[in-house]
């Protein structure tokens, strides 16, 4: 396999199309948690705080693009989509705890347990998992219960024991300690990895996809997502806040082991690339219908935040 040179940042096409799927997104949100005047209003407005009016919306777009190939109909995609985008923000409550990485700051803000306190966080984060769960389980969400079963099963092995909550529990246990290539490719597939690429399966799973296409849609997302994880490991190593929107050096400063400690920026820039190119190369039997996927591959590693 030939890499290909290196690619540009953000096409114009694919920076509209990322704009118009995020506010799909941020639209559905809106809808599927509205604000409340109860008693439980600070709790509401804390998971509105943590998912509405940032981010890059990746793993949204993941489910949209996909399910756009299959045929399934916009509004069942923007409620799947909403709802990843829940468990990732619920991710990120938890993450940014002083348990866990003790970080005041996310996506340029005050992070949530700052912006509210550590009790309203963690109900936050707990209150939008569950709701994420929810959705996928409503007829809304698909006709075929089948369909909405396989969703529901598919989410909860990406963020349980055996996915994102599992690789956070390595990255804790890892820390301080000399990983090896594989170890730190595990653990990084767990943590971020798994949860992209179920955003990517998630939309073959609402299309009905054969098992062939349903295999190599989740090839570009373990892929895309291993890529993702690593541009990340850059940017934290290189970036600044002002540039990411979060505190950087926070690996190197825990004693975290990333490829970008194992290999250099370098090497793990070149990793990078390759990754994306796999991705790309796993949707060769889908049309142009699949164009915005292959350049999100591109961008991922090029991003700059």
């Amino acid at each position: 396999m030939t890499l290909t040179t290196a690619p540009t940042p953000i096409t114009d096409v694919l920076k509209f199309a990322l704009a118009a799927r995020a506010e799909q997104v941020e639209a559905m949100l809106d809808a599927l948690m509205p604000p409340t005047s109860g008693m439980e209003k600070r709790l509401i407005d804390a998971m509105r705080y943590a998912s509405l009016g940032g981010g890059k919306r990746l793993r949204g777009f993941l489910v949209i693009e996909v399910a756009q190939l299959f045929g399934v109909a916009p509004t069942c995609a923007a409620r799947v989509a909403a709802s990843v985008e829940m468990l990732h923000a619920y991710s990120l409550i938890h993450d940014d705890l002083p348990a866990m990485d003790d970080d005041p700051l996310r996506r340029g803000q005050p992070s949530t347990h700052i912006a509210f306190d550590e009790a309203t966080a963690i109900l936050a984060g707990d209150a939008l998992q569950a709701r994420a769960f929810e959705i996928l389980a409503e007829s809304d969400t698909h006709s075929d219960s089948e369909a909405r079963c396989e969703l529901v099963q598919a989410l909860g092995l990406a963020s349980g024991a055996r996915g994102m909550a599992g690789g956070q529990m390595i990255d804790i246990e890892a820390e301080g300690k000399a990983l090896d290539l594989v170890q730190v490719g595990r653990l990084q597939a767990l943590k971020t990895g798994r949860l992209i690429q179920y955003s990517a399966e998630a939309g073959a799973i609402l299309g009905r996809a054969n098992t062939h296409q349903r295999q190599q849609i989740a090839a570009y997302g373990r892929d895309i997502g291993a890529a993702f994880q690593i541009a990340d490991d850059i940017l934290d190593a290189t970036g600044t806040a002002e540039d990411i929107g979060k505190t950087t050096g926070k690996d190197h400063a825990a004693g975290k082991a990333t490829l970008v400690s194992l290999l250099g920026i370098e090497r793990a820039t070149q990793q990078a690339q390759m990754l994306s190119q796999q991705a790309i190369d796993h949707l060769e039997s889908f049309d142009e219908g699949a164009a915005r996927l292959r350049d999100l591959a591109a961008f991922v590693v090029a991003r700059r935040s």
